[in-house]
């Protein structure tokens, strides 16, 4: 074959793929248009209505054209309607004056985006973001934002993921956790493999706990903002959360069983006496606090609705099983 036909032949080829790839991609979109067309339409009110009330911010996962969408439903009636904004991310958290959106756009290169949306300004404030949103969390009085990213790989089960966790000030700058100063055990470490994510910060305006990974463990950490330390406390604890008294931190904690496969644990930060909570499914979250005594989580949907992810609530005593909440939610924060 000549050198041209070999060209011409090349040309053909590629022009097939791309036919049959745009194709694929117009198949794929009718047949997501249908599913949208035939999904139930959601009972709603008016943000207005909602948004000056103790409530629960969450992501709404209902199937159709809403998934996605940043909504809220009243504090004292969580099962009730629901208040759909107009804003859409992949993570979310919010406090009574400011909201924090994690969001990707999908197109030829997927891009990520977190931006802080606060109360009677315009135009919202963008933060450094790296890859693929996981975590996101902002202080109580919203002075503070957090967000953890996958930097390789696509969840913590994976070989080899890499996170990124950065804390922004939002009156001054950002702190990468990659350089803060890694305590353990009294001994100063810089392990090549450190890993640092799920954030959640205490009421003093500098202290935070978040979990610290490397030499394939996984600890509960306390940092400082302002010494630039973090110091481990505790083993086997992903993704904390403290209590609104600030005595307790909730988290997940590895099952032996098998890979990614988690059971939810509170620590008492005085005794150090650890509560395993009842629930018979793996939790993949950073759970949220309902109150001084329940947690809130996300989990997936049964079966062909896993995407319709709901929130649960469980003692955080572990004196009751968990109790559905909220039905096809995720992400939630708890505003009061």
């Amino acid at each position: 074959m000549s050198r041209r036909a070999r060209v011409a032949a090349l040309v053909a080829v590629g022009l097939l793929a791309v036919g049959g790839t745009v194709g694929y991609l117009v198949l794929a979109r009718d047949s997501q248009r249908r599913a949208v067309a035939a999904a139930p339409t959601q009972a709603t009110m008016a943000v207005a209505s909602l948004e000056s009330q103790p409530r629960i911010v969450f992501r709404n996962t209902a199937i159709g054209p809403d998934y996605g969408r940043v909504a809220m439903v009243a504090l004292s009636d969580p099962g009730g309607r629901r208040a759909l904004t107009d804003l859409s991310c992949d993570r979310v958290f919010a406090t009574s004056t400011r909201t924090l959106c994690l969001a990707s756009t999908q197109g030829v290169a997927t891009t990520y985006t977190a931006r802080v949306f606060s109360r009677g300004e315009a135009k919202a404030r963008e933060l450094p973001l790296t890859g693929s949103p996981s975590r996101a969390r902002l202080s109580r009085d919203g002075s503070r934002a957090a967000t953890t990213t996958f930097v390789a790989g696509d969840s913590y089960t994976a070989v080899g993921f890499s996170t990124r966790t950065v804390i922004t000030t939002l009156a001054g700058g950002s702190s990468d956790l990659e350089d803060f100063r890694l305590v353990h055990r009294g001994k100063s470490i810089r392990p090549v493999d450190r890993n640092f994510w799920g954030v959640t910060f205490a009421a003093d305006g500098d202290t935070f706990y978040v979990t610290a990974s490397f030499d394939k463990e996984n600890w509960l950490a306390r940092g400082s903002l302002t010494r630039r330390t973090l110091t481990t406390l505790h083993a086997d604890a992903e993704c904390p959360s403290l209590s609104p008294d600030g005595t307790r931190v909730a988290y997940k904690k590895r099952q032996q069983r098998r890979a990614g496969d988690w059971r939810l644990a509170v620590l008492d930060l005085g005794t150090g006496r650890e509560t395993l909570l009842p629930g018979d499914r793996s939790v993949d979250d950073q759970v949220e606090w309902f109150d001084d005594r329940r947690v809130v989580y996300g989990l997936p949907g049964e079966g062909t609705k896993a995407a319709e992810t709901n929130v649960w609530a469980v003692a955080a005593d572990g004196s009751s099983e968990p109790e559905l909440l909220i039905e096809k939610a995720w992400s939630p924060a708890v505003v009061r």
